[in-house]
């Protein structure tokens, strides 16, 4: 497990973007954080480190946003309203699973059960107002 202390909106960013680089193509990062914590900012970050050139914002009514570089494609999803395999299937999530794309799954808190093995997963704390923590270790079950 890793963990790294960001201060603020541009730090968040720049850890996103820091660890995109290290991920091998089609990597899941699974964010466990609740509402304000920098999982856009994030996601923000790994898209960037991953060459896409995009406004990220979250895909709360969407559920999946994707953003598309030269070179890589990032599917940014929302899990909030995902209650159940149903609903998990309707987003077409586990179409997804078998691309070379990156994932970036906010609230996977609730489908924890359906994230593969390896996934990356980023638990967040707030440690105030801007200040966060970041815990980083790979899915193993």
């Amino acid at each position: 497990m890793k963990e790294f202390i960001t201060e603020s909106y541009d730090e968040t960013v720049k850890l996103g973007e820091e660890i995109a680089g290290s991920l091998p193509k089609g990597s899941i990062v699974a964010f466990i954080g609740g509402l304000g914590m920098g999982k856009t900012a994030f996601t923000t970050g790994l898209a960037k480190g991953l060459g896409i050139d995009c406004d990220v914002s979250s895909p709360t009514f969407a559920i999946c946003n994707t953003y598309i570089g030269d070179k890589n494609t990032l599917h940014h999803f929302d899990m909030y309203r995902v209650d159940g395999w149903d609903d998990l299937y309707s987003t077409g999530f586990f179409d997804y699973l078998d691309t070379d794309a990156y994932m970036a799954i906010e609230w996977s808190e609730n489908v924890y059960g359906a994230l593969p093995k390896g996934a990356v997963i980023v638990e967040i704390e707030r440690l105030g107002q801007n200040k966060r923590k970041f815990k980083i270790y790979s899915k193993e079950d």
